[in-house]
Parts: structure tokens; sequence; C-alpha cells
């Protein structure tokens, strides 16, 4: 059965320039913190991807910092921006990923709208008050759930007009908006390699030099002497490789666009019920949140999946766990349609007749759920 991969939220399928860039790397023995050729080699690898990386952001390549993806990446924004002795306060949007919101019990959540955009006069209030200790703001650029963007310039302006810091997650925003913006107004970003069709278990933290992070690892000061180990060299590799070749592949954007409208119309026409999540707000082009109330979102999961077709219900990084949407409850959706929300998401490969297949399985799937 011909399958349609509609799920690259959680993970994007290999790039042919990041499977050549890993193979490549494979063939290299060197460590690259070797002085002989071969570890000079190596570096070599090691240091082009750090600058296609920056590239990408359009930041120096001092600033990237390699990590084993973005919830480590994340992890560290969160904990290590000041020292441990030092009292910090850390403010994030209610409809952050977990890598960030789960860092601390102590994080302050930033209410957003029901349109799933994060209010600024809301995180206005919440700074007004001077406070004597470091602060960081972390709002994601783009909804991994709903594909929502965020007003990030808006918000970092709010933040550094109050002497805080502006984390933002740009994970899902690096595949279909241009990142230079977003990183010129943050102090700190955070990115993933398979999010963009490279290998897994890498990602990015890129970070200005004047944010000093407390190390995580030490014994041998890799990645500023902040993670220090042996680098992932082909992971790197490929990460870099995809960063390189994203600028035609963005190219998509407007296909994406209209293949992800053409398949909203088509599910209110077959479900005049459904609800897309996030639909009055600015959004990605690759995303689309279809709440189906009176169907839960793990029996459409399995059922389109048994069509042969692969979508998820909220954040994939959770152990293969289905509950209903932190995002949604925080835009104000009760437990029942929060629980029946699917997302579809597209990227590099995704074509028409993916669309179709999808749409033929929804339509079949919710005649049948009507007659139960």
């Amino acid at each position: 059965m011909k399958r349609s991969y509609l799920d690259y939220n959680a993970t994007a399928p290999l790039k042919p320039e990041a499977r050549q860039a890993v193979l490549a790397a494979m063939d290299r023995a060197g460590n690259p913190s070797s002085v002989h050729q071969d570890g000079q080699a190596a570096r070599a690898i090691l240091s082009r991807a750090r600058r296609q990386a920056a590239a990408l952001a359009g930041r120096p390549e001092s600033e990237v910092i390699f990590t084993s993806g973005a919830t480590e990446a994340n992890n560290l924004a969160i904990s290590g921006f000041a020292p441990p002795a030092e009292p910090k306060r850390i403010l994030a949007s209610a409809v952050e990923h977990p890598s960030v919101l789960e860092v601390s019990d102590s994080i302050e959540p930033i209410p957003v709208r029901a349109s799933g955009d994060v209010d600024p006069e809301a995180l206005e209030r919440r700074l007004h008050d001077r406070d004597s200790r470091r602060t960081l703001v972390s709002v994601m650029a783009v909804n991994n759930e709903t594909g929502v963007i965020q007003p990030i310039e808006e918000l970092a302006d709010i933040a550094h007009d109050a002497g805080a810091l502006f984390h933002s997650d740009c994970v899902q925003a690096a595949p279909h908006l241009e990142l230079a913006p977003l990183a010129a107004v943050s102090d700190i970003i955070t990115l993933s390699a398979h999010k963009l069709g490279g290998p897994r278990g890498v990602g990015a933290l890129i970070a200005k030099e004047h944010v000093v992070f407390t190390p995580v690892q030490r014994g041998g000061g890799q990645e500023r002497r902040v993670r220090s180990g042996t680098e992932a060299l082909e992971a790197v590799a490929g990460f870099g490789a995809v960063c390189a070749a994203q600028p035609t592949y963005a190219a998509r954007g407007p296909a994406l666009l209209a293949m992800r409208d053409r398949m909203e119309t088509e599910v209110r026409r077959i479900a005049p019920n459904s609800l897309i999540v996030g639909a009055d707000a600015p959004r990605a082009p690759h995303t689309a949140n279809i709440a189906l109330p009176g169907a839960s979102a793990e029996t459409q999961v399995m059922a389109l999946d048994l069509a042969g077709v692969s979508v998820s219900a909220g954040s994939a990084c959770s152990s293969g766990k289905i509950a209903a949407s932190h995002v949604l409850t925080a835009m104000g959706f009760d437990a029942e349609t929060a629980g029946s929300a699917i997302r579809v998401s597209l990227g590099w490969a995704t074509e028409e007749a993916d669309i179709d297949r999808f749409l033929d399985a929804y339509e079949k799937m919710v005649h049948r759920l009507s007659r139960t």
C-alpha cells in the first residue's frame, strides 16, 4: 500500500544532501581535536558545518554551539543562561514545547490569545515591575502543533526594554521562514537538524557572545567550553548540509501553502463541525491542526495510519503517548475539543497526491465515525 507521510513536524524525511554529507563524513577517521592531518580533515568538516548553520541564521560561526538536538539546546538555554547560584527568572509562553516548559518548576507562563499568539501586552505587564533577578523570556517562533507564527520582533523588543534576555525556539521556523531576522532580534535561538531533513540526534544553540552559559559537560573545551566531548561529526555534517541547501527548499513555501489551504477547505466540506486551530492568526504554510469534536485524536491517528497516512496528535516527542494538547488548552479549548485535534504537517517532499490520499482517508473515516 502506498503511504503518505504527513508528519514533518515530528521528523522530516532525510534529504539527499544530508545523506551524502553523512556518508562522506563516515569515511573520515580523525578526531576533530587531533592535530595530525586526519584530525584536521575532520575538523574541516566540523568547521564547514558550523559556517553553514551560522549562515542560515545570518550569525557569526563563533555563536554556534552544536548539541544532541533541540531538546538539549532548549534545556541549555533555559537552565544555563546564568550561573547556577544566581537568582533567575524565566518567562515562557504557555504554548512552548515541553523541552522548555518542563525544564524548571518555576517558569512563569505567558498567556496566549484564543488565536494562539502571545499577547505582547501580557508580556509587558509581567515585566513591568523591574526584578533584580537575571531574566529570560522564551517564545517559540512557530508553534509545532498549530503553525501559529509569534510576533518575535515585538516580543524581543519588550524583553530587551525590561533588561531581559530573549530566547526563541526556531525549530519549526527554520524550514519555512527566513531565520536571519529572528536570530538578529534574539539573544539565543535553538535549531534541530531532523526537522530540516537532516539526521536525527543533532541540533544547535546559536547564542550571541554576551550570553555566557554554565557548562553542561566539562573535560575537553569543545563548543565554546559549554559542551565538552568529541563532536558527532557525521550528524553535524548532515546538519550543515541541510542548512546550506535550505534556501533552495524554502522556495516550495507557496506550493505548500496552496496544498495546506486546499486540504483545509476540503476538510471543512467533509466535516462541517471540524475546527482549524489557529486559522485566525498568521501561520507557517506547512501545518494544519484539525479538531473533530466527538472523535478522539488517538482514534483518528490510528484510522488514518491504517489507511496509509501518517499524521500525529500534539507533540510527537513524548514517547508515543497521545494526550490532550497543552497548546490547545492554553488557547482556551475545552478538554474534548483539545483531545480531538490531529496535526497534519507538510514538507520538502510532499506532493498533491499525498493531500489527495489524506482527504480520501479522512472522508472515509468521518463517514465511518458518523455511523457509530
